[in-house]
């Protein structure tokens, strides 16, 4: 996306994160050289979705705080994947005992049933916009805002989350994502496997054809869509075990015949 828009819009700065000494290192000589450029730091905690289902660990997000305080930036996590429980607490930062500056939250804040988005910010941010001067507020009014089935959709899915029990749900999900994908491990063209939450994901080598392994996977009865070299699943927190093993069962027995 970003050699798509080139040229076009403002350049981002793409770095590696610092999970290392090595790349630590190297992602505070590129914020000394371009912080003056720079507006502020994002980053989806835990895991990066899109990007490969990478995983990362919560001392990255102290990092991220720490860099982001140093050269005053802003630090925006992206928590529309991995809010409201998807890696193993309620939201991502949390692991890290990290406040971002803005936080951005769609997809399960409505259940997935309407599409809907929130942008929470500290204080320090919203303030800055807060005015009755046009020059000076921020202007945000899209057609659909104030979508009011949305926000009841999401009222809802956020009381279902105060009366179920969806962090123990996902807690037992791991459990059987860990045990239901362990098969895949050591198997030819798996490079690795791992779980954060309800996030399962086998990483191969490459996989070559990727249509082919997607009708192989409606052969097996399951809608699963690998992409890159990975297949992932991240079910509903409500699925039923059963339903689960279906899952797991299927992906061992795709890469099982070849991937």
């Amino acid at each position: 996306m970003h050699a798509r828009f080139h040229g076009i819009l403002p350049e981002h700065r793409v770095v590696e994160l610092p999970e290392s000494e090595e790349s630590a290192a190297r992602f505070v000589r590129c914020l000394e050289r371009h912080a003056d450029e720079l507006a502020g730091i994002i980053v989806e905690p835990l895991v990066q979705g899109a990007g490969g289902m990478r995983f990362h660990a919560a001392s990255v997000l102290q990092r991220l705080r720490e860099a982001a305080n140093r050269y005053e930036l802003l630090l925006i996590f992206d928590e529309i994947f991995t809010g409201f429980g998807r890696t193993g607490s309620l939201f991502a930062c949390e692991a890290g005992g990290v406040v971002p500056d803005i936080i951005t939250l769609s997809k399960a804040l409505t259940g997935g049933t309407l599409p809907l988005a929130a942008t929470v910010a500290r204080n320090k941010v919203f303030d800055a916009f807060w005015s009755d001067a046009p020059g000076d507020a921020l202007a945000h009014g899209p057609t659909f805002m104030g979508n009011a089935l949305a926000c009841a959709a999401a009222n809802a899915s956020l009381d279902l989350f105060d009366r179920e029990p969806r962090l123990r749900q996902v807690a037992d999900i791991a459990t059987a994502l860990e045990r239901g994908l362990a098969p895949c491990r050591n198997r030819p063209g798996v490079k690795d496997v791992r779980v954060k939450g309800a996030i399962g994901v086998v990483e191969l080598d490459r996989i070559d054809d990727i249509e082919g392994m997607r009708a192989r996977f409606v052969e097996e009865g399951v809608f699963v869509r690998p992409f890159g070299s990975i297949v992932y699943l991240t079910p509903a927190f409500t699925i039923e075990p059963e339903e689960l093993a279906t899952l797991t069962d299927a992906v061992v027995n795709v890469l099982s015949k070849g991937g």
